[in-house]
């Protein structure tokens, strides 16, 4: 009768029987002895790391163990040995048996409860993918940190908690860039909302923008007014979402500080309006008088013949001289907002034709295309080439080619410019020529400046004068 099967008798049974069952379960279970010798391994190391468990037995288990983390091993049996009733669980990369390293997870125990198994029980399961995840995953992290901490712009980060309509804006981290330039550091705004550091007021228009974002599902650009400090008041920013599991759970932003040049296209504003006043003036209120004065100057020539008439006339058009070069002076400082394409032969082809060249040779070395605003810029080759011609004589030599890679060059074979006023060419009024207004190179460097060129001065190849003009890309 079963009453009577002694406890001896039973033993064995249940021994057989938790080596049943382990062999059923997914994770690898192996027993060893107390110096490491595996005395028996579960069929699932075959699935695992591809051994024959009859392969392992009697082999000791540190062999299969990577080099580098046997210590880690050790000191992991070490720790259940020296307290029966402990466990503990170890990653240790175990080798495979088509060579290659997996990484495995053990919980290593001195043996069960009952004694039923005698020896060190280690249930273990291969979490290579996880390892790897976590490997490339603290690669990208570093990048992150790398690209977070080393950029000029500066970076936020902001958490976005939802629930049903309602969103939660708040900030998880700062760069040290955004530090730099707000003084205000991740620690002080960690958790808190956009209306808690920054009040309601801009608070409110910060979080309709993250809104924005969040309804676009994509990022956004956008200029701002955040006035942290007077010289950061002004931000162009770019709003990205970051998506888990399709929901936007952070916003990625990146700002610049563009307060100066707010503040400048501010100035360059208002300098324009006073241009344009000033123009108008010079347009009615000058000129109107002026072309009075020249058809009364032509009538009284008609009625007498006097000395003074001739040199009258002559400061009557030099007057006039000045007032159409100072309307346009002040009509070329605009930016340019739109360009074409520009064909240097054309372009210089048509200038020549409508400057008085006199016995003047022109020579263009290169075919190259420009990319500028065409009416500015022949008056640009206009002027170069009369200031060559008034400064070099009527038998001047101008040539026109590349510069550099993107740039391009005017130059005459003329007296050139002494390097000591070479600073002083672009001036209003400057001019050598006894009939010049001195507005012709300062006309040129204003349309320059508003295509975001540079132009500069020096020697010619022939000893002439020579600008060179450094192009937009």
């Amino acid at each position: 009768m079963e009453d009577d099967v002694t406890h001896e008798e039973r033993e064995p049974d249940r021994a057989e029987w938790y080596r049943a069952l382990v062999a059923e379960v997914n994770d690898l279970v192996t027993v060893t002895d107390t110096d490491g010798t595996i005395t028996y391994v579960t069929p699932a190391v075959e699935r695992v790391l591809g051994y024959d468990p009859q392969v392992m037995i009697g082999r000791q288990g540190y062999e299969f163990v990577h080099p580098d983390d046997r210590d880690e091993n050790r000191e992991a049996m070490e720790t259940v040995l020296s307290n029966p009733s402990a466990s503990t669980s170890v990653e240790v990369r175990f080798k495979h048996a088509d060579g290659s390293w997996r990484w495995i997870e053990a919980t290593i125990r001195n043996r069960l409860d009952d004694d039923t198994i005698d020896g060190i029980l280690l249930s273990s399961r291969d979490v290579t993918e996880r390892k790897q995840y976590e490997v490339e995953a603290k690669a990208l992290t570093d990048e992150y940190d790398a690209i977070l901490n080393n950029v000029e712009d500066a970076i936020f980060l902001i958490n976005v908690e939802q629930d049903g309509a309602d969103v939660r804006f708040e900030f998880e981290r700062l760069s040290p860039s955004y530090e730099k330039h707000t003084d205000i550091t991740t620690e002080e705004v960690r958790g808190q909302t956009p209306r808690e550091v920054f009040g309601d007021e801009e608070g409110a228009t910060l979080e309709a923008n993250y809104h924005r974002c969040i309804n676009a599902g994509k990022p956004i650009s956008y200029q701002e007014e955040l006035r942290v400090t007077e010289r950061a008041r002004f931000w162009q920013t770019k709003l990205a979402p970051v998506v888990t599991d399709g929901d936007i759970t952070r916003l990625v932003g990146i700002t610049r500080n563009v307060t100066d040049r707010v503040e400048r296209e501010r100035q360059l504003r208002q300098q324009n309006e006073r241009l344009d006043e000033f123009a108008g003036v010079i347009s009615h209120d000058l000129r109107n008088p002026l072309t009075i004065a020249q058809g009364r100057a032509a009538l009284l020539a008609e009625e007498s013949d006097s000395d003074h008439l001739d040199p009258l006339r002559e400061a009557l058009e030099r007057m006039g001289a000045i007032v159409e070069d100072t309307l346009m002076l002040a009509r070329q400082g605009d930016t340019i907002s739109e360009t074409k394409a520009v064909s240097l032969t054309d372009i210089v082809g048509k200038c020549w034709a409508t400057v008085d060249t006199e016995d003047a040779t022109i020579e263009i070395v290169d075919e190259m295309t420009l990319q500028g605003d065409p009416d500015r810029l022949r008056h640009v080759f206009e002027n170069l080439f009369r200031n060559a011609i008034e400064h070099g004589g009527a038998d001047v030599t101008v040539r026109v080619g590349r510069h550099d890679e993107r740039g391009l060059y005017v130059e005459d074979d003329g007296p050139g410019i002494p390097v000591e006023m070479r600073e002083d060419v672009f001036e209003p009024g400057e001019s050598s020529a006894p009939d010049g207004t001195g507005f012709g190179l300062t006309i040129v460097k204003r349309i320059v400046e508003a295509h975001g060129w540079e132009v500069s001065v020096s020697d010619g190849t022939d000893g002439g004068t020579r600008f060179e003009f450094e192009t937009a890309e």
